[in-house]
């Protein structure tokens, strides 16, 4: 899923929350279900992971949620980023909370019955740069406060 020489991280949006991979991921896929789809405010979350205890926590630390009586999530409580999902010692973590989302890509799709029906006609939509887009709406640039990729 990623080149062994290269060590995969992530954190949070504002940088209060690090971690990194031990050892690549044992597997990539996105959900659908609703649980999901509520824990993100998306159509489905993207996960990567396997056994909890190859992602060390490099910087602060998560606050869980016991989503159910299966599973907790982790997010960022200084800003609200999704970082989680664990159950019976596997973590997965948000595949874009990594500094290289494109690192890893998903094999399969869990909790299909809770597809949104427009999710495969997104490809289709028109696109847009950002730049073109502020371009257009008139804003010369943005000054973000996002913590930058590692």
């Amino acid at each position: 899923m990623n080149s062994p020489q290269r060590s995969l991280t992530g954190g949070c949006q504002c940088g209060a929350v690090r971690y990194a991979f031990l050892s690549p991921p044992e597997q990539a896929s996105i959900c659908h279900c609703r649980m999901c789809q509520k824990a993100s405010g998306q159509p489905f979350m993207a996960f990567t992971g396997g056994r909890a205890s190859n992602v060390r926590w490099t910087k602060g630390a998560p606050t869980f949620f016991q989503s159910s009586d299966v599973a907790e999530r982790g997010f960022c409580s200084a800003c609200g980023t999704p970082l989680t999902y664990g159950r019976k010692g596997r973590l997965s973590v948000t595949i874009c909370s990594l500094d290289d989302p494109s690192a890893v890509q998903p094999t399969m799709q869990y909790g299909i019955e809770g597809k949104v029906d427009w999710v495969d006609d997104v490809v289709t939509l028109p696109s847009e740069r950002t730049e073109d887009w502020m371009a257009k709406v008139g804003i010369a640039a943005i000054h973000s406060r996002q913590h930058s990729d590692a």
